[in-house]
């Protein structure tokens, strides 16, 4: 039986945090031309730029200028001028990278069963919870073999991300238990928890092309993104960037599975499941741990 979402009534800092960062975002993005200043941006946002300073320094792990050099639109289209343009090159020619060694999310994943796949989540349990994240409010599914899915909404959203997720296993029991959603959340999104010798679960479930896309998705490390034809050629079809597009599109456990780095042909930033602004903010905010 499907159980309705129930998001936490607690305002968390870091849901306020996400929907200032995300009007700076797309401020950035629509006037990267002209580089405003924190003082402009700030004014935009009806905010002191101390306080906008602050909230977005302690959310990117580096200030508002340099994050707007690391996520202009002009910029996200060089990342792919030649398919293997790393985003740490480009930090390197702008003078934002720092000494620190490069992190990411290690993680182990298995695939279910043609079976279990065909059987459209029979006999499946999915634990839910929604959590505060870098990215809005994340709603995160496990299995008792580990993650299997995990999405983004904006305040108010909530429902409608989890009817997204839950329709692709109609047959499952959905039951929400945040408590066990929790500890899965905090190793997603605390990079300090980014461990290889503790690596994070992964259940993907879908047909077998969509397995082969999300494990070539799992193969681009952090500060570099591919095109869907690089993806193509990747797993032997060259020829299906297209269909590669849509796996990408129904990808089940965003940012672990990293499909935000998949960029179209041009280098561009092509459509996003949880949206174009929340895919140029996971951009930036690798960007910024490295």
């Amino acid at each position: 039986m499907m159980i309705a979402p129930r998001l936490q009534t607690e305002i968390t800092p870091s849901g306020a945090d996400y929907e200032t960062v995300s009007r700076v975002v797309a401020l950035i993005t629509e006037d990267y031309r002209d580089q405003p200043s924190l003082e402009a941006i700030a004014a935009a946002l009806g905010q002191s730029p101390t306080q906008l300073q602050k909230t977005f320094t302690r959310w990117a792990g580096l200030s508002p200028k340099a994050f707007l050099q690391a996520v202009t639109l002009d910029h996200a289209k060089r990342l792919l001028g030649a398919d293997d343009l790393p985003l740490l090159e480009t930090s390197l020619e702008l003078g934002l990278s720092s000494p620190g060694r490069l992190h990411d999310l290690f993680v182990t994943h298995e695939a279910m069963s043609p079976g279990e796949w065909k059987r459209k989540g029979e006999g499946l349990t999915l634990r839910y919870g929604f959590h505060p994240s870098p990215f809005g409010t994340a709603l995160v599914m496990v299995t008792d073999r580990g993650l299997a899915g995990l999405a983004f909404s904006d305040a108010g959203g909530e429902e409608a991300a989890f009817a997204d997720m839950a329709v692709r296993w109609p047959a499952a029991a959905f039951l929400e238990d945040s408590r066990a959603t929790a500890p899965f959340a905090a190793r997603i999104f605390e990079p300090e928890r980014w461990r290889a010798e503790e690596p994070l679960r992964v259940v993907l479930i879908g047909s077998d092309f969509q397995l082969r896309v999300w494990t070539a998705l799992l193969d681009i490390p952090l500060g570099r993104a591919e095109t869907y034809s690089t993806i193509a050629r990747r797993i032997g079809q060259p020829t299906a960037s297209r269909a590669v597009g849509a796996a990408i599109g129904r990808n089940p456990v965003s940012f672990v599975v990293p499909c935000h780095r998949a960029l179209g042909k041009s280098g561009a930033l092509t459509g996003y499941h949880w949206g174009l602004t929340r895919k140029r903010a996971m951009l930036g905010w690798e960007a910024g741990r490295m």
